[in-house]
């Protein structure tokens, strides 16, 4: 018994060892079914946390460009809708006016910009509340302000919102110059700088305005 247990012990081994490789070749559940073909350009499963987290690759080492941008659409988005209060009004001054137009002109391209560019990083967009979560150092307007704008006439709304959008180009020129420290990218650099350079000559108007706004009974 002995000596025919030994003589068929080596067919066995060989007959298990045959079977194991014939189920990892056809895609067993260790680890040796898997095959090179199946693995991301990074060495990562399709679907697994690595794998998702490629998608934001673009944006690691531009943490303050995508913040930029995040903060400052919403927040030219608030000033879009300042300036179409503005244009909406039969009694707002033709100064004004033309201010509000002008302005709107200008950011409504840059939002655009912007949100190619975190399209292009694969870095979320703003959501809808994003302006609730900004405050007066952004120099945003609340929803109360903003309901006191719409409620304004005549020379008190060009008052108001003469000063409401000197605060706010202020908040955004803050948040350029803070970018501006930062961002070693050309493009964000270039439109930072416009920012900058744009609203510093439209606070400085808006300031003249104001004398103006504020002799008027």
């Amino acid at each position: 018994m002995n000596r025919r247990l030994l003589t068929a012990l080596p067919t066995v081994l060989l007959a298990a060892l045959v079977t194991g490789c014939g189920s990892s070749s056809s895609g067993g559940s260790g680890m040796s079914g898997m095959n090179h073909g199946a693995m991301t350009s990074s060495g990562s499963m399709p679907g697994s946390d690595s794998s998702a987290a490629s998608g934001s690759s673009a944006a690691s080492g531009r943490q303050g460009d995508v913040m930029f941008a995040q903060m400052m659409i919403p927040h030219h988005q608030q000033a879009v809708t300042m300036a179409d209060l503005a244009l909406g009004r039969s009694g707002a001054s033709p100064k004004v006016r033309d201010l509000a137009t002008r302005i709107k002109k200008a950011q409504g391209p840059e939002i655009a910009q912007m949100q190619g560019w975190l399209r292009a990083w694969k870095a979320p967009q703003p959501s809808s509340t994003g302006m609730s979560g900004m405050n007066h150092g952004d120099g945003m307007m609340t929803d109360a302000q903003m309901k006191q704008l719409e409620a304004a006439q005549g020379p008190a709304f060009d008052r108001m919102w003469l000063q409401m959008m000197v605060q706010h180009h202020q908040g955004a020129i803050r948040m350029a110059k803070s970018v501006l420290g930062t961002t070693s990218d050309p493009q964000v650099k270039k439109l930072a700088s416009s920012i900058v350079t744009a609203q510093d000559k439209e606070i400085r108007e808006m300031n003249r305005l104001l004398g103006t706004a504020s002799a008027t009974p």
